[in-house]
């Protein structure tokens, strides 16, 4: 099928990667313009920009496809290019900029985009943070014919997948995109797609993550500050201050049985780290100091003496960097 594709990060790069081994013959491929990244903050391009150009398909960056917007000398660009590559269909993973009218009226077969969840929980964008968050034993991809609301289109294919009891944001995306991949495949190869409407009444919003939340707050309980160290990883990495500097906690096991007042640390010697939270208590597993890797916490420990009795106290700042 003849086709043009929307993405940015990794996660639609998988899909790209995945519809051109399909043999789809991808007209033209958007993505969002390059972005200052690094220590040096040089322009960086997206993952899908620069699969794409390897690989010798067309690209465009716009800024926005509204016509009537800020960038109206984009879209017009845009616009004529995806009529000029006579598309059947526009595929749209993780892509970052609204789809105004025009863009889904014009495919033939519209466009279908690739969403993180089982729909309609977790609508949004960050799905796969705030399913790991919210303890979900369940979650997967869902392929919907879209519309103009957010993620409210109807569902064509969805397909459940296993939250494992390790999975951090980082594994769990990684076998999501590439359920993504499998199944647009799958989608496109019909000839004819049955759709059903989303239950609007049990929707759910997956709101964007924020710096500002990975803070640990031990007047929480114990098993959601856990969900939370796996949710934000790699991103933006969970962490509490320890003498003016911000730790991160890359791995963490609750401990029901241990208790105390929230944010003393019951024991840091030796091979493990405990604090206690609203209920139980928190092992700190693996660790990170500024400008270090990250460490097991015997290791950590090791260089940092022993903490037990420490307040660390509820609600830590946010790093800056």
């Amino acid at each position: 099928m003849r086709i043009a594709f929307a993405g940015t990060p990794e996660f639609a790069a998988t899909a790209l990667r995945a519809l051109h081994a399909a043999g789809h013959d991808i007209a033209l491929v958007l993505t969002q313009p390059d972005r200052p990244a690094g220590r040096g903050l040089r322009l960086q391009p997206s993952p899908v920009k620069t699969w794409a150009m390897a690989h010798g398909l067309p690209v465009a960056q716009p800024r926005s496809l509204r016509l009537d917007g800020r960038y109206p000398e984009d879209a017009q660009h845009a616009h004529d290019a995806l009529r000029a590559a006579g598309i059947e269909c526009l595929v749209v993973a993780a892509y970052g900029l609204i789809l105004p009218r025009w863009t889904l009226d014009l495919p033939p077969r519209g466009c279908l985009n690739i969403h993180a969840s089982l729909l309609p929980r977790w609508r949004g964008a960050a799905p796969i943070h705030r399913a790991i968050e919210a303890g979900d034993a369940t979650t997967g991809i869902t392929l919907m014919q879209m519309d103009e609301g957010l993620d409210t289109g109807d569902m064509l294919l969805s397909h459940p997948l296993e939250i494992r009891l390790d999975d951090t944001t980082g594994s769990l995306h990684d076998r999501l995109a590439e359920l993504g991949g499998q199944m647009v495949v799958r989608a496109l190869a019909s000839s004819s797609w049955t759709q059903a409407p989303q239950p609007s009444e049990c929707a759910t919003y997956a709101r964007k993550v924020e710096k500002a939340e990975a803070g640990l707050d031990w007047t929480c309980p114990a098993m959601l500050l856990e969900h939370r160290v796996r949710a934000f990883d790699p991103f933006p990495g969970a962490h509490f201050m320890l003498n003016g500097q911000p730790v991160k906690v890359w791995r963490a096991r609750v401990r029901p049985e241990l208790r105390g007042a929230p944010g003393d640390i019951l024991q840091a010697r030796g091979q493990t780290m405990t604090v206690a939270c609203a209920d139980g208590a928190l092992e700190l597993l693996q660790l990170q100091s500024p400008g270090g890797r990250r460490m097991d916490a015997a290791a950590w420990l090791a260089a940092h003496g022993d903490l037990t009795g420490t307040q660390l106290g509820p609600g830590a700042p946010t790093p800056t960097a």
